[in-house]
């Protein structure tokens, strides 16, 4: 039932520092596996350029031309790291039996691919790589991480707790996967929606080999407010609540400025009032602002723009090499 055709999708963006040393580790590591049968001779690394700035692009390419074992797809432009992502895997769908997903800085742990692809033999279809730990990170760094997995439970985004973009998906997870055609792609709380047997690979996250991180703490602000917005109502839920509970503090204090205008002190509360008129004011704001957040969604979701247009696709032998689009 399951083929052992492996494929590994790496999404890249101004990765020219360590793509070489990538590349190297990956071959190594699916080498072995070869030889050990636990995967097909006709498994390949899919290095994805997300529109770098600098050599990235010309590296693949000469991966490529050195070495069929990888491929590359050039994406148009910019397109972030989930689309780049989803791009590698709908097109790495179509001649791999499982399809392994990583960064390419070299901070997932390649030696957890073996695991992974046991655990895929055995039936399971999507294999999560979580972090066992977060001991080498700064304070700041762990509490941030952490309270992102936490908060975006608590607002209904259903994820997998320190798991960020490395797992195995079999031909069929990624199919149900092409079938959820949001523009707004937050591929950590929709994969999980795929169903299917799933199971965890633990793993320690070492420190990136070059380059720097492309996820600073604005960004992954950002990343949070489109996981939450994309897959979840509940802080539109929390407005109302909120809503509710502040014209119940209204009753209260038209009860209490009835009271104290018939004790004839109708001066004194002009502290009160102004900390009303301040605190409602940002309340309705800040209200305005989430609903906003999801009309705005609802606006990028009816216009059905492409999540990403493929300039050019490196596969097999240079005169099988495609350009296409998708």
């Amino acid at each position: 039932m399951y083929g052992n055709i492996l494929y590994v999708v790496i999404p890249c963006y101004n990765e020219e520092e360590v793509l070489p040393e990538t590349a190297r580790r990956l071959k190594d590591k699916m080498e072995d596996l070869i030889k050990k049968r636990m995967i097909s001779e006709a498994s390949k690394v899919i290095f994805v350029n997300d529109g770098s700035k600098d050599c990235t692009w010309e590296l693949i390419e000469k991966l490529h031309e050195k070495d069929y074992f990888y491929g590359g797809i050039n994406l148009t432009r910019n397109r972030g790291h989930q689309n780049a992502l989803l791009a590698g895997l709908m097109m790495a769908k179509e001649y791999a039996d499982m399809v392994i997903s990583m960064d390419a800085d070299l901070q997932d742990d390649i030696n957890a691919v073996d695991e992974m692809v046991e655990k895929y033999q055995s039936g399971i279809d999507i294999v999560y790589g979580v972090r066992s730990s977060r001991a080498k990170d700064t304070f700041f760094k762990r509490a941030t991480a952490e309270g992102f997995y936490k908060t975006m439970k608590f607002l209904g985004a259903d994820t997998v707790f320190n798991h960020a973009d490395y797992r195995l998906m079999s031909k069929r997870a990624i199919e149900g996967l092409a079938k959820f055609k949001e523009v707004n792609l937050f591929l950590r709380g929709i994969i999980p929606m795929v169903g299917y047997p799933s199971d965890f690979v633990y793993y320690e996250r070492g420190e990136r080999f070059a380059g720097e991180s492309k996820y600073p703490l604005k960004k992954m602000l950002a990343f949070a407010v489109e996981g939450i917005t994309s897959l979840s109502i509940r802080p539109i839920r929390l407005i109302t609540v909120l809503g509710f509970f502040i014209f119940l503090i209204s009753i209260m204090m038209l009860v209490y400025s009835f009271i104290r205008h018939f004790m004839g002190a109708t001066i004194i509360g002009w502290t009160t009032l102004m900390v009303s008129i301040w605190a409602t004011g940002g309340l309705i704001l800040l209200s305005l602002g989430v609903v906003g957040e999801y009309i705005g969604k609802i606006y990028l979701e009816t216009k059905g723009r492409p999540q990403y247009l493929v300039e050019k696709f490196l596969h097999d032998k240079a005169g099988e090499d495609v350009e296409k689009d998708e």
